[in-house]
């Protein structure tokens, strides 16, 4: 006898949906307006000239200096390395009086693509010269902007921590700081000068994009719980934002692109907060948030 069996029905797979976290950008990070302006000239100078010289890299990031080359600008080492008939393209940290100076001598075309901001830095320390004061520049030894600043003027003092402060009283004093600085390092440098010096005059130089980015990396430092700051390790700017947030939250990482990326940071995470340095480029930011996305 036959009996009518029953379908046998496959058995249904469960799958487990993903975990997802919330995504959280700051308000403000990428490419500051000075790092623009200069990118663009380099652009548009190598449009003009086909070629374009250039003294180090314009902005301390890679992949920008990378895609500059591509089109036509050539990074040398010295004024000696380089061709005098091919126009020289002085970055945006800045660049010493005395290699100006040399370039101009060896007949160089010159297109100055210093940041603004930078370029009042250079005005306010020669202003506090004027007035007859010593002038300490807080910032970071041997940095780019930093070697701008000081040459200047004559016999600056270079302060990056409080050990940099000469152990004696000065009647007269002035301070300006490198544009990058974070305003709490300031702070402690700042105290600490007051105690020695009788009549200081102090010019807070850390630029708005600095402080802006700094203060957007705090807030989502406090709101997430995984920091992700994008930008070159070269990049000082992009190394104290990192420095920043992970004073506030220590599961803060740096990449300089998706690459660096680590699936095991994700984990049991609610949310991510980014941001990046203000020389990373766009198509970098974006690539990261894609792969931030696909975790």
């Amino acid at each position: 006898m036959l009996t009518k069996m029953a379908a046998i029905k496959p058995k249904r797979e469960l799958l487990m949906p993903a975990k997802k976290f919330e995504i959280n950008e700051a308000q403000e990070m990428g490419f500051c307006a000075g790092v623009k302006q200069a990118i663009k000239k380099a652009e548009d100078s190598c449009q003009k000239y086909g070629q374009v010289q250039m003294l180090g890299d314009i902005v301390h990031n890679e992949n920008v200096v990378q895609d500059l080359n591509n089109k036509g600008v050539i990074v040398v080492a010295s004024l000696e390395d380089a061709d005098t008939s091919i126009p020289l393209l002085f970055r945006a940290h800045g660049t010493p009086v005395e290699i100006w100076e040399k370039a101009q001598k060896m007949g160089f075309e010159i297109i100055d693509a210093t940041c603004p901001l930078v370029k009042d830095i250079h005005d306010k320390a020669r202003l506090l010269e004027n007035e007859d004061r010593q002038v300490f520049i807080i910032g970071d030894h041997g940095h780019d902007e930093v070697e701008g600043i000081a040459s200047q003027i004559e016999n600056p003092v270079v302060i990056s921590e409080s050990d940099d402060i000469p152990n004696k009283k000065i009647a007269k004093a002035g301070v300006v700081v490198q544009s990058t600085q974070d305003i709490s390092d300031v702070q402690k440098i700042i105290d600490h000068l007051i105690t020695i010096v009788d009549d200081l005059r102090i010019f807070n130089t850390i630029c708005a994009p600095t402080r802006n980015r700094q203060q957007a990396v705090k807030q989502l430092s406090q709101k997430n719980d995984l920091v992700i700051i994008i930008g070159s390790f070269t990049s000082a700017n992009t190394t104290r934002l990192a420095q920043v947030a992970r004073t506030i939250n220590p599961n803060t990482k740096q990449v300089e692109g998706a690459d660096d990326l680590k699936p095991n940071w994700f984990k049991n995470i609610k949310s991510v907060g980014i941001s990046a340095g203000a020389s990373t480029p766009d198509n970098i930011i974006n690539e990261v948030k894609r792969k931030i996305t696909s975790f």
